[in-house]
């Protein structure tokens, strides 16, 4: 690939959310073009590919330039939010038919009597059981009858079904039945959408491998069908770099591997600004950061440590917005495969502001969403929003956002205020918006806690990293209620989750169940156990244009003390033995660790394959195409009932260079800064903004 001046090179990372699309062009001198489009509900490739032209045209770039497109997306999640996934089989064991009912038997409201489970995902006649019996060791118990297999999957394809997923008992300790059952659909029906849970998850424990399997079988043919679109749009206007797909991890896979395992991409979009934010962290001289993502609708928060995600093994998907402790499960579709852990809250800028029946305050999760929106935008909205406390409290432009794409009518917000929550609470106008933003914003540091606190980390050790439309307005003030000393704000951070896709690297996870106790281990089984996992990541890798040395391969294991019900994942390397891992890991989990004669179990093995470019993904300095200053030079912005109404310098992220004391607020295309008296606010070397409050 030669980078000739003439013909720049680009890589393409797109972000689909459910209001806008973020669409980020850079090449390998640090150039960027960012272009925000509207999202294309019914049809979101249209969006890309026509967002794409646009910057074709205003730039007079070809598809010829761009080398690498990066997509976030929220198709899979939204097909399994609202149920338009496929019309899904399931076979498996005698006695097993309804796993996918009896769950987990976990509530994730306590004491309310009317919750419901969400709908399974195969509805019960479309659940077949076959008599077969393997054992936990893997020896067959009783054999599997053909013909009652060919009977099962008969009366399947008479009701219709569209894809079939098939989960035996005790697969994950021997395949042979699941696959006898692929050979006859495979000979029967050629090209029916199949998954087994031996190849999806060879995991013990019946809900959880059962729940993942018809999960991905679920969603397999939308996401299969939106690729093939999204690939032939591409190809439409002569875009021909591979397509590579952001995981819940945090690595990339190719479309092709998104197309057999979509569980891997469910929650792609939240992902990519936390791994942004990971690449970051070394160049800003942090090792300990909590990100902190505030869009219109939610805010997320998860935690980066000694250059290190943290991620979850599992996940749940659809049971409403899920903040505070996660010892309340249960509530949506449990997937279990590794994401990064986050945190999210039902709290952004369309966040409602109303009072309830005791008259109290409250702030969402209910949103106005970007139709009808803010009462600002003046779109019909009626009721009052946390982005129309901050017109009135002054820490909005007034009259636009978006560079003037925008244009808001503050107005309306001071008459709605007024009427519906400072007149009937007794408050001043400035006051009940105030209490309003104080709300939203402990709301949002119950998610900072859950990632921070409740995993026994100390919030005080950490920077918060701030991003999205609304996170560096609240940044600073949150920061300050959780004893933070220090803020960082990115570069374009409205449109940083796009940005972070750019920092990742192609990866793929395996895992496989194995028990056995740390003590007595035969080191050369496990070496031998971690081999075959380790085969699959580089043959893949390899495929995929990263052989050799440009794989790097990590290994863990889930490991708990015996007799525990749950296990904590450790990583596996050759200074420290699993056993003091494990106990170093569950004494900073849970506060203790058991004494030296408590024996420690491992459960599963796990592997990362990640496939490493030959140069940086992202040069050191970027240079963004949209320089965005406010245009008035100060006006009245209220910082609370004890320092009350101030003017307020108003400036741009270039007027930081020489580093200055609050208040202030900084004004860009995609964004509002609010810098509190007292604290102070400077840029680094590479152009992010660094608020010591």
């Amino acid at each position: 690939m030669d980078s000739s001046p003439k013909h720049p090179r680009f890589r393409v990372a797109i972000d689909i959310g459910g209001t806008f699309t973020d669409i980020v062009f850079l090449d390998a001198e640090g150039r960027l073009h960012t272009k925000k489009v509207s999202s294309s509900v019914e049809d979101y490739a249209r969006a890309i590919v026509d967002g794409l032209r646009e910057v074709f045209d205003e730039t007079g770039l070809g598809g010829g330039d761009v080398v690498e497109v990066l997509h976030g997306t929220t198709v899979a999640s939204n097909a399994l939010l609202e149920l338009r996934g496929a019309r899904t089989g399931l076979i498996t064991t005698r006695g097993f038919r309804d796993v996918l009912e009896i769950r987990r038997l976990r509530m994730p409201r306590l004491y309310d009597l009317t919750w419901e489970k969400p709908p399974t995902l195969v509805e019960r006649r479309l659940r077949m059981e076959v008599d077969e019996r393997i054992d936990v060791r893997g020896a067959v118990q009783q054999a599997l009858d053909d013909g009652e297999v060919e009977r099962a999957l008969d009366r399947l394809l008479a009701q219709g079904i569209e894809a079939l997923a098939v989960c035996l008992l005790n697969a994950w300790a021997n395949p042979v039945h699941e696959e006898r059952i692929k050979a006859i659909v495979e000979r029967r029906v050629p090209g029916l959408p199949l998954c087994t849970s031996s190849e999806v998850l060879p995991e013990m424990r019946e809900y959880e491998r059962t729940s993942t399997t018809v999960i991905n079988t679920y969603v397999l043919p939308i996401v299969r069908r939106y690729l093939a679109t999204l690939r032939t749009g591409l190809d439409g206007i002569a875009v021909q770099g591979p397509l590579l797909i952001m995981q819940s991890n945090g690595g990339l896979m190719t479309a092709e591997a998104a197309a057999a395992r979509p569980m891997h991409i469910i929650e792609s979009g939240p992902a990519a600004g936390v791994v942004g934010a990971q690449a970051l962290a070394p160049r800003l001289g942090f090792d300990k950061l909590i990100t902190f993502d505030m869009g219109g609708t939610t805010a997320k928060a998860s935690i980066v440590e000694d250059g290190a995600i943290s991620r979850a093994t599992e996940y749940q998907v659809g049971g409403g917005i899920m903040h505070g402790s996660r010892l309340l499960t249960g509530a949506g579709y449990l997937l279990r495969v590794p994401a990064i852990d986050l945190a999210e809250v039902g709290a952004g800028g369309g966040s409602i502001v109303w009072r309830d029946a005791g008259g109290a305050l409250q702030v969402g999760p209910r949103s106005a969403g970007a139709s009808p929106g803010p009462l600002c935008y003046d779109l019909g909205g009626t009721e009052p929003t946390v982005t129309d406390a901050n017109v009135i409290l002054g820490y909005l432009n007034p009259t636009a956002l978006a560079g003037g794409a925008v244009k808001l009518n503050p107005a309306r917000s001071h008459e709605v205020f007024q009427e519906r929550i400072a007149e009937p609470m007794g408050l001043t106008l400035a006051e009940a918006a105030y209490g309003a933003h104080l709300i939203a914003a402990s709301n949002m540091m119950r998610a900072m806690r859950a990632v921070s606190s409740e995993r026994g980390r100390d919030p005080r050790e950490y920077a918060l990293f701030a991003f999205g439309g609304n996170g560096p307005l609240f940044a600073a003030g949150m920061a300050r209620a959780l004893e933070m000393a220090r803020v960082v704000i990115p570069p374009a951070p409205g449109l940083f989750s796009a940005f972070g896709l750019l920092y990742s690297e192609v990866e793929h996870h395996y895992v496989r169940t194995w028990r056995r106790l740390t003590r007595g281990l035969d080191p050369a089984e496990l070496t031998e156990a971690f081999g075959r996992l380790e085969g699959e990541a580089r043959a893949q890798l390899a495929a995929e244009g990263f052989p050799g040395a440009a794989a790097r391969i990590a290994r863990s294991a889930d490991c708990r003390y015996q007799g525990q019900s749950f296990e904590l994942t450790v990583p596996v390397t050759e200074s420290v033995t699993l056993e003091e891992a494990f106990g170093r890991e569950h004494e900073r989990t849970y506060g203790h660790r058991a004494g030296a004669d408590e024996p420690v179990e491992i459960v599963s093995l796990r592997v990362v394959g990640q496939g490493l470019s030959d140069r940086p993904r992202v040069p050191d300095r970027v240079q963004i195409d949209r320089g965005a200053g406010g245009a008035a030079a100060a006006r009245r912005v209220y910082f609370g009932p004890q320092a009350g109404w101030i003017v307020t310098p108003i400036l741009s992220r270039g007027d930081l260079a020489t580093p200055r004391h609050g208040p202030a607020v900084i004004e860009e295309y995609d964004a509002t800064c609010v810098v509190p008296p007292g604290a102070r606010a400077g840029l680094d070397a590479s152009g992010n903004i660094v608020m010591e409050v």
